[in-house]
């Protein structure tokens, strides 16, 4: 990566007015000598020659997530950033290009959310997406207005310039999925058209520098070569080297987990999914035995979990556990309470003064380590960006009291779930574990409507082991994301033997999804689904009626809390 100086190159001088324009007779004069070239007065390159990373500019965009996929799953890492980070916090990652994402904003509102100046001056390769695009215009002497024809789903992409290296192995006409009402009236100076849509004059634009906008989403399903563009704007512009494993990842956290933790000691709340069994494994190799598991039984596992879960870890992972039993606790803790936000952050402090009383037991302990995932994150903290609504606090992000004495520890916090389970096979960790379908971590509470009690556990306990078992026995259960069941705060009427009945009504969910941002219902077959409902009308005591959810996320999440 090269660095320039703005301030003290003295042909660099791209300027920022006030309105967070870049004034134009001094962007012209430093486009002319680019060239997607470093200069030669480009300062140290930072160290590590190795790593390499794409940008995400985050202005709030549904689909944010989805590039930051498609750009790791072609071995190059990829983070999303808030739009007002400073340059102090992106060096690190060395970047290689950056991506201005879609957004909500009309970047003509007063108040609109633009692209700081580094990423026009720092020389390195930019691609706008949507408004993305439209900050580029802006910013650099273009003008956006209010379309008069919205385009919004399919729409049939021209390229005008099929010598493009963005265009690489691509066709001259193809989908591509717009979602937009603003559109470019005028491009900035030294700029041109390199496609077209029958509604967009300008559908993508760029320059001989290396900055690009795109006015469609490339990162979506519905954009069938969408992922090529990305491919070819990495490759063949930000001339990335796709060096980033899982592999390398193990090898990086490491020696950044040795480094973090020192001669301090970590504690590791096992749940027996395959993220905290990936941490765990991850912790142990770098630390050994600084490493201390600890299993809570919070009283809100399926049946069966518990004895389960300690004889795999038993058997598989080799290092120290400590069991500690406190449903009754955390079932007193939930007592009278509804709120599913709630819920959470009841649970998950109860969790923490579990821990610190056990680490107590263990002598000094620093640190305690997490399964968060970079969806948990997201979702946690209102994407990464203010652009973005919050959707629900994470247990691990954003239901953790302030006060807690440990240090967190995270070596997964900007994984995905398929790349943890990629991580979890490298290290050697049996499939079925690796494979295990997500659980959330405040459990059965969050599948419980309403107040948690013991008899509505025993009820959905028994439910759930009929829904996974009928999966398991139609060989589904790897096909699904994940698979379970709801016990709604619904009780209806029902005929069962002659009499009547008032009875609970258990939902059931399947959704089918690659990282829990989208899912989809899952088409389980009408047969299968016959069973399930019969086994649990007739096996689970209090239970008249099953429904089956069929709402995708979004509008829905996956689960009901």
């Amino acid at each position: 990566m090269t660095e320039i100086d703005p301030e003290n190159t003295p042909d660099s001088g791209y300027r920022v007015t006030t309105s967070g324009d870049i004034e134009v007779s001094t962007y012209l004069e430093i486009a002319k000598g680019m060239g997607g070239e470093k200069p030669s007065d480009a300062g140290e390159a930072v160290s590590g020659a190795e790593r390499e990373a794409i940008i995400v500019i985050d202005f709030g965009s549904q689909y944010n997530l989805l590039i930051a996929r498609r750009i790791r799953e072609l071995h190059v890492y990829c983070e999303l950033v808030p739009h007002d980070t400073p340059w102090e916090k992106i060096v690190p990652l060395n970047p290689k290009g950056f991506i201005l994402s879609g957004g909500p904003a009309s970047v003509y509102d007063p108040n609109a959310p633009l692209a700081p100046s580094y990423i026009y001056e720092k020389y390195l390769p930019v691609l706008g997406i949507c408004y993305g695009m439209q900050v580029i215009s802006k910013q650099l002497g273009g003008t956006v207005e209010h379309g008069i024809k919205r385009e919004y789903g399919h729409s049939v992409l021209h390229i005008s310039d099929v010598d493009s290296p963005l265009f690489a192995e691509l066709p001259e006409t193809s989908p591509v999925w717009m979602s937009h009402a603003d559109k470019i009236e005028v491009m900035p100076p030294g700029f041109r058209s390199l496609a077209y849509t029958e509604n967009s004059p300008v559908a993508v634009m760029g320059n001989d520098s290396g900055i690009l906008g795109l006015q469609f989403h490339p990162e979506v399903a519905h954009t069938p070569y969408g992922k090529t563009i990305l491919k070819n704007f990495i490759f063949n512009i930000c001339n990335c080297q796709g060096n980033w494993t899982m592999g390398n990842f193990i090898a990086d956290s490491l020696n950044s987990i040795k480094e973090k933790v020192g001669n301090g000691k970590v504690i590791n709340a096992l749940s027996g999914g395959v993220d905290s069994s990936v941490v765990a494994t991850l912790i142990h190799q770098a630390i050994g035995d600084q490493l201390s598991c600890i299993f809570v039984n919070n009283g809100l596992l399926r049946r069966e979990e518990a004895d389960r879960t300690l004889k795999v870890f038993q058997q598989n992972l080799g290092m120290k556990i400590t069991y500690v039993d406190a449903s009754d606790r955390f079932l007193n803790k939930l007592e009278g309470i509804t709120d599913p936000e709630t819920k959470r952050k009841t649970i998950g402090g109860e969790f923490i003064s579990v821990f610190e009383e056990e680490a107590k037991k263990l002598g000094r302990v620093d640190f305690l380590a997490q399964g968060t995932l970079y969806p948990d994150v997201i979702e946690s903290t209102s994407s990464v960006s203010t652009a973005s609504a919050k959707i629900k606090t994470h247990h691990n992000v954003g239901g953790l009291p302030t006060s807690m004495t440990f240090k967190l520890l995270e070596p997964l916090r900007y994984l995905f779930k398929d790349e943890v389970r990629q991580v979890g096979l490298e290290l050697g960790l049996p499939e079925e574990m690796v494979w295990r379908q997500p659980f959330p971590g405040p459990g059965l509470a969050i599948r419980i409507i309403g107040e948690v009690t013991r008899e509505k556990l025993e009820v959905l306990r028994s439910a759930d082991w009929i829904v996974m078992n009928e999966i398991k026995n139609a060989k589904l259960y790897r096909q699904l994301w994940q698979s379970f069941a709801i016990l709604t705060d619904v009780r209806s009427v029902g005929v069962m033997g002659d009499y009547r009945t008032y009875g609970y009504l258990i939902a059931v969910r399947a959704v089918t999804s690659n990282d829990a941002m989208t899912a989809d219902w899952a088409r389980i077959p009408y047969d299968l689904l016959a069973r399930i409902a019969n086994r649990i009308v007739n096996e689970v005591p209090k239970v008249n009626r099953v429904v089956y959810d069929i709402t995708s996320k979004p509008p829905s999440t996956i689960e009901w809390e």
